[in-house]
């Protein structure tokens, strides 16, 4: 166990001098609601107070902040819009927490390249809207795009709906600025679509959880705009057959853009939470929001018609084809509120569960047997296309025992199931803090000890992002 130490005032005024008076935060200088919100985010209930929080605006203020904390063991946590749900921003151990709102630039789009140089703390939608501005497409769509930063995409290697067609948040990643705890600032790779010079060091800071240094510059590739698209609804009378025409679509030769899986809960919850009028037959379990995109219509409306087809052999109410801009976006803000929909209603526990999507129809029917032998209930909603169904244990009226101690088990038997059809435990939310206690069920010790080695190559005093991962 690192010997952390805590954050004394010689230290803080040593901090206050690299970022400034303006950019430090404590529990004496800024009101308790809005100190209280660092060390919070969208997991669960949990709290942590940092013992200060610094808002550089530089990677050479960082670089001073991180030698200084190195030296003084200090733990630092690196904060961005606080949207994750892993406890993965959290600052167990206190500290320091480097807040990022500062680094949000789009530094440069390189048009003939199809490349975008920018900061951690541009929010995911914003930088899609202005590469969309010039005719370029960055992919990666989190449910959380109109807050989150794309250093926190980074971080969990964040995908979304479109994860389906074009990959997750790591597959656009070119080269990095980093950070490291000591302070050294180093660039880990090139701007190129090829690079086969040593260790792939871009790859491991992806999805590291902010635990082996500090983004502080990204190199994105980006692809051409999407002129066309096409989104349908499918409502099935079972949620099984949900599940099975997910893969059916998939061998019949389509690739859609998105492809999201709603039980009738999820889709309920979310419109009633936005005041969207939507009717839901008594009949209907589940649904299926399809979206296939390109730049033929024609070639596009070919492609709807065999989806079509597949679905002939599934027990599908009335097919809402989106005929407008406006209804299709109204059918996308139900899909992406139904995380917020389900925190309105209670306290839940998120579950990011993952499966080769052929195994989805099991894992679903699991997670349903396990909440009901256990006596708790589930909201299921995810991304489908992928196996990646995000399982929403709603607290409800369970007791703090229950609550803290007695989901363990089912938690673990979910875990274990995911792993025995092929799959792991986390798909995009991250291990964070609050599934550590799980990762064993994926990752034998050999595995682990080789991260642990890495991580301590990386930041000897174990300081960034302490309590995390393992």
């Amino acid at each position: 166990m690192p010997d952390y130490q805590a954050l004394t005032p010689a230290l803080l005024v040593q901090l206050e001098a690299v970022v400034g008076p303006a950019h430090v935060a404590t529990a004496q200088r800024v009101p308790a609601a809005e100190y209280a919100a660092y060390g919070q985010d969208h997991t669960e209930d949990l709290h942590f107070a940092p013992d200060a929080v610094l808002t550089p605006g530089t990677p050479e203020e960082i670089s001073q902040i991180m030698r200084l904390c190195h030296a003084a063991r200090v733990p630092v946590t690196v904060r961005g819009a606080g949207t994750g749900l892993s406890g993965g921003a959290l600052p167990v151990h206190h500290g320091v927490v480097l807040r990022m709102a500062r680094f949000d630039k789009i530094l440069h789009i390189d048009e003939r390249n199809l490349q975008a140089t920018v900061e951690p703390g541009v929010v995911t939608e914003a930088f899609q809207n202005a590469v969309k501005e010039v005719g370029l497409f960055y992919p990666p769509d989190p449910a959380s795009k109109g807050s989150c930063f794309l250093g926190g995409n980074l971080s969990q290697s964040s995908g979304g709906p479109k994860a389906v067609k074009y990959g997750v948040t790591k597959d656009y990643v070119l080269n990095l600025q980093v950070v490291l705890p000591t302070g050294d600032i180093i660039w880990t790779g090139a701007n190129t679509l090829k690079n086969a010079t040593g260790y792939n060091l871009t790859q491991l800071m992806v999805g590291s959880e902010g635990t082996l240094g500090v983004i502080t510059k990204v190199v994105f590739r980006l692809l051409p705009y999407p002129q066309q698209n096409i989104l349908m609804l499918v409502p099935f009378r079972q949620e099984a057959q949900a599940a099975e025409a997910v893969s059916a679509v998939f061998r019949a030769g389509i690739v859609p853009s998105g492809m999201e899986f709603m039980e009738r809960e999820a889709i309920a919850w979310s419109s009633d939470y936005l005041k969207i009028p939507l009717t839901l037959p008594e009949d209907i379990r589940a649904h299926l929001l399809i979206e296939l995109d390109g730049q033929d219509l024609d070639q596009l409306y070919k492609e709807a018609e065999q989806v079509y087809e597949v679905l002939e052999r599934y027990d599908v109410g009335e097919i809402l084809l989106a005929d407008t801009a406006a209804q299709k976006d109204e059918l996308w803000r139900i899909r992406r509120n139904i995380g917020n929909s389900v925190r309105y209603n209670s306290v839940y526990k998120e579950e990011d569960t993952v499966v080769p999507r052929a195994e989805l129809p099991v894992l679903l029917s699991g997670v349903k047997e396990i909440g009901a032998r256990y006596g708790f209930k589930t909201v299921c909603y995810g991304h489908a296309g992928d196996g990646n169904l995000h399982v929403n244990i709603i607290r409800g009226d369970l007791t703090d025992e229950q609550w803290n101690v007695g989901l363990r088990e089912p938690i673990s038997e979910i875990f274990r199931l995911c792993v025995k059809l092929g799959g792991t435990i986390s798909g995009e939310h991250g291990i964070g803090l609050v599934q550590k206690p799980y990762i064993g069920i994926a990752l034998p010790e050999t595995n682990l000890n080789l991260m642990r080695g890495i991580k301590q190559v990386f930041d000897p005093h174990g300081i960034m992002n302490p309590g995390k991962i393992f």
